[in-house]
């Protein structure tokens, strides 16, 4: 089902600083996409209905007393998307569509159409490899705290959330942890965090029509408020972004298999030239330490189950 996207600019409060800011600080802005026919239940339902397994995720936080929350995989096996919508309205889940554009190129309109904002107002930005994933979420879910490797935006269509996100620098995010992340030997969620870091936080109210960007790698965690929301992400690459993510990954190959320490992550040099050519070397030979994500699903989603949660025989599946 094609729907139409909004072809007025989207983003409504732009600033002449603005571009100053753009990719070094946190930018909160106001957008137009609250009212994009795209997010609304019948076009959520639709593509729900069809997206194949390998474009969503389905999550589920464990609360156990005494120990942080297990974040568990699902199914939403044998439901139509208006009852998986019904069980997120009212249960605990959260779903993420992580290729919504390949199930209905509106959805890669509205990111192209974002990202010639602001390539248009931002000078000397120009992205690649970008992508838009669909979150959609229960009242009062949390996302824990972690960091993104490429560039991210968040953008809040409906419902209301509360973002803390937190400086791109240690001891909020340690290099060894950045580089265990860039070279998949930890997952976004396992970033360690201690309850003292939110003094130090930026905290965001997102309402509907709000987005946010931050920093290269900035960690942040997420709260709902008490209803069901709907964001969704955007992610890109620059030449910029490319060389950082090339020294962090050199790094890590460095520090995990020769012991090295005190490692540099300047961009430029004859050190950084040294350590592009180690990141292709390695990542693009069988000596790639990343390896594909091994998923284990342990749940569906059923209406009539405790927060919309059924307990099923565990199976694997990886992407």
């Amino acid at each position: 089902m094609n729907m139409p996207v909004i072809t007025d600019q989207i983003i409504t409060n732009w600033q002449p600083h603005f571009p100053s800011l753009f990719g070094t600080h946190s930018l909160a802005l106001n957008h137009r996409l609250a009212a994009s026919p795209l997010f609304s239940d019948d076009a959520l339902a639709a593509l729900i209905d069809a997206t194949p397994r390998e474009y969503y995720h389905v999550n589920y936080s464990q609360k156990t007393p005494g120990n942080p929350p297990k974040r568990r995989e699902g199914q939403i096996k044998g439901l139509t998307g208006a009852q998986v919508l019904e069980v997120v309205r009212n249960g605990n889940i959260w779903i993420n569509l992580t290729a919504p554009a390949k199930t209905n190129p509106a959805y890669g309109e509205l990111l192209d159409s974002l990202y010639a904002e602001f390539e248009e107002r931002v000078p000397g930005f120009v992205s690649y490899k970008r992508n838009l994933t669909l979150l959609i979420s229960s009242p009062n879910v949390s996302v824990k705290y972690h960091s993104d490797v490429p560039g991210q935006s968040l953008w809040q269509v409906r419902g209301t959330k509360k973002v803390y996100v937190y400086p791109a620098k240690a001891p909020f995010i340690s290099q060894p942890a950045l580089e265990k992340l860039i070279l998949g030997q930890l997952r976004e969620t396992d970033m360690p965090y201690e309850p003292w870091f939110d003094d130090y936080a930026e905290v965001h109210m997102l309402e509907a029509g709000k987005m946010l960007h931050w920093p290269l790698n900035g960690p942040h965690r997420v709260v709902n408020e008490n209803m069901l929301n709907v964001s969704f992400t955007t992610e890109h690459w620059t030449d910029e972004l490319r060389k950082h993510y090339a020294v962090n990954y050199a790094n890590g190959i460095l520090r995990s298999k020769l012991g090295m320490t005190n490692l540099s992550q300047q961009v430029t040099g004859l050190s950084y030239y040294a350590k592009l050519a180690l990141a292709g070397l390695v990542k693009f030979t069988p000596l790639n330490p990343q390896k594909k994500k091994i998923y284990t699903v342990d749940f569906q989603v059923d209406p009539a189950a405790p927060e919309g949660v059924r307990d099923i025989e565990a199976y694997t599946f990886s992407k």
